[in-house]
Parts: C-alpha cells; sequence; structure tokens
C-alpha cells in the first residue's frame, strides 16, 4: 500500500527534527553559558574568528567559487551571492566592530524605588536561542553569529542551497574563534543541508529556537511568516522610495539618487521607486534618467513622468509594488508632501524612504508621515544599513511595529528582566 503524502512528509523531515532537538538542546546549554560570559572573552572569540576568516580566505573564496558556478547565477543575485577578497576583508571587519561596541548585557534599562522601599530594576539579557535563516548572502552567516554571540546568544543557522559550500567554509571560521576563546561551540551551528526540511523543523521549533529571523526573498519571508510556531522578527520587501522635493538641491538630488538605485541594486536598501514634485520635475528630471541610464538602469514610468520623457517605458499597474532588486525603477510625479505620502502608503512595504529638501518644513513633515522603520533626509536609502548605523553589523531589517525596527543589531537581540531589591517588606 502506497503510503500516503503526509506519511511522506513525515519521513523527510525526520532527519531534520532529530538534528534540530540535538542542535536545540546544544544551542540553549551554549547561552547559558554565554549569557554569564564576561564581556573580554565574548570579545576575544570575535577577534579571534575575524583573524581565522583572514586566514581561510582561499578556502573560502574556493567555496564561494564552487556555490557561483554551481548555481549559475547572473546579475543582481549572483551580486549578492558573490564574495571577494573586499567583502571578505569587510565580513571580518564587521566581527571585530562588533567587538568594539559596548556591551549589550547587563544594562540597567530603568530603575525606581517603590513607596515602600522596593528597588526595581529592568535588565538587559540574552533573547536565547536565534534561528537565522537566509538564502543567497554569504555574510549574513557571519554577522548573525557575530551579533549573536556578542550579545549572549545561540544561533542555529541554515543557509541557502546556492551558498550552502560559503556558508559552512565561513562557519567554521566562526567555530576556531569560539574554540580558542574557550567558548561552546555550539553557540554557532549551521544545518548540514539545505534541504527545505530543516527550515520547516526550524518553523515548528518551538521550545527549541526562541526567536526567527529570516532574511531572503518574499517567498522565503512569508512562508516563514506564515508557518512558524516560534516568533518571528521579519520584513517582507524593500520597497524604498526617494522622494525630490521642489526645494530640493539640484546637485544633490542627482547624487544621491544615482547612489539610492545603482549603488547595489540588489540590496533591500536600494531604492525601487522615485517620486519626484511636478514643480522641478521638467528640468531635474531629464538629468537624473541620464544620470541613471548611463549606469545601466531601466525605467517604468508614469504619465506625468512619460510626459516629460516620452521615451520613458510605461509602468504597469504592478511596478509601483515591485521589489526590483535590479536596476530597474519605477519613476512617478507627484504634487507636494501629500501626495508623496499617500502613493508610499499604498505601495510602500514599511522598510526605508529618502526625502530630498532644502525645505525643513517639507522635510519634518514627510518623515513624520511615513510609518516606515527608516526615515532619511538629503542622504541615500542604501544608509539602512547595521553597519552604516554604527552597530557594527545587522541581522537584518525589522519592518513590523513590535520589539524591533529597522537594522538590528545588538540591543534589538537582548530582551530584559527585573531585579527588585528589598529590605524585608511584605505585601499586605
Amino acid at each position: 500500500m502506497d503510503q500516503s503524502a503526509d506519511g511522506k512528509r513525515e519521513m523527510a523531515a525526520a532527519p531534520a527534527l532529530a538534528w534540530l532537538a540535538g542542535a536545540g538542546a546544544a544551542a540553549r546549554a551554549a547561552t547559558r553559558l554565554l549569557a554569564a560570559t564576561p564581556l573580554e572573552a565574548r570579545n576575544a572569540a570575535l577577534r579571534a574568528a575575524a583573524l581565522a576568516l583572514r586566514a581561510a580566505e582561499a578556502e573560502i573564496l574556493a567555496a564561494n567559487e564552487a556555490d557561483l558556478a554551481a548555481s549559475g547565477s547572473q546579475g543582481a543575485f549572483r551580486d549578492r551571492l558573490a564574495l571577494d577578497p573586499t567583502r571578505l576583508a569587510a565580513m571580518a571587519a564587521g566581527l571585530e566592530e562588533i567587538a568594539a561596541q559596548p556591551d549589550p548585557l547587563g544594562r540597567v534599562l530603568a530603575e525606581w524605588r517603590r513607596p515602600n522601599g522596593l528597588h526595581f530594576r529592568r535588565i538587559a539579557t540574552p533573547i536565547g536561542v536565534i534561528g537565522m535563516i537566509y538564502e543567497s548572502r554569504p555574510n549574513v552567516g557571519a554577522d548573525a553569529a557575530g551579533l549573536c554571540l556578542k550579545s549572549g546568544n545561540a544561533v542555529i543557522l541554515r543557509g541557502g542551497s546556492e551558498s550552502l559550500r560559503s556558508a559552512r567554509a565561513i562557519q567554521a571560521a566562526i567555530t576556531q574563534g569560539l574554540r580558542e576563546a574557550s567558548l561552546p561551540e555550539a553557540a554557532v551551528q549551521i544545518a548540514p543541508e539545505a534541504d527545505r526540511a530543516y527550515v520547516g523543523a526550524m518553523l515548528e521549533g518551538g521550545g527549541v529556537i526562541d526567536l526567527i529571523i529570516p532574511r531572503g526573498g518574499r517567498s522565503l519571508v512569508e512562508r516563514v511568516q506564515r508557518e512558524a510556531r516560534v516568533p518571528v522578527l521579519a520584513h517582507a520587501e524593500g520597497l524604498c522610495h526617494t522622494y525630490v522635493h521642489a526645494s530640493a538641491d539640484p546637485a544633490m538630488a542627482r547624487r544621491i539618487v544615482a547612489n539610492a538605485k545603482m549603488r547595489r541594486p540588489g540590496v533591500c536598501g536600494a531604492t525601487e521607486t522615485l517620486l519626484i514634485d511636478a514643480a522641478i520635475a521638467p528640468a531635474l528630471l531629464p538629468l537624473i534618467i541620464a544620470d541613471l541610464a548611463a549606469l545601466g538602469c531601466a525605467f517604468r514610468a508614469e504619465p506625468r513622468a512619460r510626459a516629460i520623457l516620452p521615451d520613458l517605458p510605461a509602468a504597469a499597474p504592478a511596478d509601483f509594488d515591485t521589489e526590483w532588486l535590479a536596476p530597474v525603477l519605477s519613476v512617478k510625479v507627484v504634487d507636494g508632501v501629500a501626495e508623496a505620502l499617500a502613493h508610499i502608503a499604498r505601495h510602500g512595504s514599511a522598510h526605508t524612504e529618502a526625502i530630498i529638501a532644502e525645505d525643513r518644513a517639507a522635510a519634518e513633515a514627510f518623515l513624520a508621515g511615513i510609518d516606515s522603520a527608516v526615515g532619511l533626509w538629503n542622504a541615500s536609502t542604501q544608509f539602512c544599513d547595521g553597519g552604516e548605523f554604527g552597530f557594527g553589523a545587522e541581522i537584518g531589517i525589522a519592518t513590523g511595529q513590535i520589539h524591533a525596527r529597522g537594522p538590528v543589531g545588538l540591543e534589538q537581540l537582548t530582551s530584559f528582566r527585573y531585579i527588585v531589591e528589598g529590605s524585608g517588606q511584605i505585601r499586605p
């Protein structure tokens, strides 16, 4: 008799569930040790891991080259997957920057004394065991490991099939750093295979994993949010806007828009839609479009923009809801701040928005009116990055309303508990 589809799925999931049970128990023990580990030991592990990454450059780049060859990827996807000596050096430097950050643990977040003499303190503590599910960017594993280690959390990583060789090579260097600092190697673990059963096991990991952080494409994040039985910290898309106000300095606007779109089109902080005021669009929009076209950008424009530049391709209705992650820009002419805000409210993903303006009142109205995790004034949306915020690195961008928003760094990977000190009080 043939097994049912459910039975086959259960058999396929069994190895992943067994692995997670063992990995989770080891991670739980590791986070208890990390929470009590002195700051200098955690920092020593980070610095040792950075040295190990540099020493293993040849092995990591060879693993990455094998990933690139196997994936056959091109364009923005290849850019997200690819490592080179510069990116690897930045990865190692990121761990050292995390080591240089203040200790996120043990901070007194608030304290007060009640009339009965009880003294209350709210103290920062680790969250526990973090599950990190990511796809193509190999550096995510190093950033996640470094941030979790410093904040006293253990992390269980599941990299995508396209980056598995790179992820394993990076994790080996992190493990060496833990070993040299005499910290538990189980503080940073990685799924042994890229089988999707490991994602399913982590999503069912209530009691094993305390928080899931997905980092990847829309389909991955939506699956995690739909199926997780564990709290999730995530953003679904990076549909970021740059709005050029009528008061903008033209040279600044051209420079910022070019960077916001084309510095790295495949990152979640890249601008996907340009909004420009009608008052300046006839003079400035052709210059901005020429700048971007010279950098290899393509366009999707609504009728008012095409009235100025008839050769621009017409935008389809779905284009303003599209995270391109590619050198493609949606373009719309608007009548002032109110229309720009209305467009963002209708089409945005609560990630990052920027205004370019010399008029302070207009800028403040725009920044007050958006509901996104990050708002910028006269700066590129590509500054939405934990390193640029001074966090050393980031484990992801959070766009929800609870716990953390924007780049998630050390402080956002902590929770808190209360310490109450008395002098013999009893409750009447």
